[in-house]
């Protein structure tokens, strides 16, 4: 009988101890608590216009780019970017992997059409000689609009540099194909 009475003894005494805990807790660290829960960040749910908020973080942050020299061989914004080295740097910012090699993306992403296009995708070019239909150049589509589609990349090119380039004549020649990442 002392045993069951000392046990539900010790189940009153933990209950209240646990409640009191919760209650005792300094006005300060309340007040600290409050303002952390607060910025918590709300639960997202997958929907298109999650998927649209990405795109869009992922070309204003690319645009901040704007300028930054072309450099073969180079991913690093303080020395400069190749295509792919731009490219990727842009995707792995987001936490995306995605080839540091403009040919490897023959294998990135799930491939789409021109006419599905959308913000975000990776345009996959020949290099400069377009009869030569070996990938070479990558690009990320920028903005589509009714007058075509325009793409962000690093242009060994007139520009030499991170530019914003309408995909038609030249480009167009050399387009292979298109993937979605996001």
């Amino acid at each position: 009988m002392k045993k069951i009475i000392l046990a539900i003894s010790f189940l009153i005494l933990s209950a209240t101890a646990g409640k009191a805990q919760t209650t005792i807790l300094p006005a300060q660290y309340q007040e600290l608590v409050k303002q952390l829960v607060a910025n918590l960040p709300k639960t997202a749910t997958v929907t298109e216009n999650t998927n649209q908020t990405n795109s869009t973080s992922l070309i204003d942050f690319a645009k901040s780019m704007l300028g930054i020299p072309y450099r073969y061989a180079t991913s690093n914004p303080k020395v400069g970017f190749d295509c792919s080295g731009f490219v990727s740097y842009v995707f792995s910012n987001f936490g995306f992997k995605v080839p540091r090699s403009s040919r490897e993306f023959r294998y990135a992403g799930k491939e789409t059409s021109l006419e599905n296009a959308k913000v975000g995708d990776v345009l996959i070019f020949t290099g400069s000689n377009s009869r030569v239909r070996r990938i070479g150049h990558v690009g990320i589509v920028y903005s589509i609009d009714e007058n075509g589609i325009k793409f962000i990349h690093a242009s060994s090119g007139k520009a030499h540099q991170v530019t914003i380039t309408d995909l038609d004549g030249h480009y167009k020649a050399r387009f292979m194909k298109i993937v979605s990442i996001l």
